[in-house]
């Protein structure tokens, strides 16, 4: 849940507020009591490796190709005709 935090606030004391960012924290501007922007970490991408994502996909099932064509077919125009 966003903490609400006035203009004052974020211009005193930014540097709690990043580090409250950096554990995930969320915080909802407001100015004159009226909220005008949101605060909220970034995603962060993680890494994963190769090993971990063969373990991962190693029990999914196979695809059948002919199958798949097949439906893609179903849904999308393979005619490389121009259609402008």
């Amino acid at each position: 849940m966003a903490r609400d935090i006035t203009q004052r606030q974020l211009r005193n004391d930014s540097g709690e507020i990043m580090r409250g960012l950096d554990q995930g924290e969320s915080f909802v501007v407001t100015r004159n009591g009226v909220p005008v922007g949101e605060l909220t970490p970034l995603r962060r991408h993680r890494f994963v490796s190769a090993d971990s994502a063969i373990a991962l996909f190693r029990g999914a099932p196979s695809v059948d190709l002919a199958q798949l064509r097949s439906d893609l077919d179903g849904v999308a125009s393979q005619d490389p005709s121009p259609r402008a």
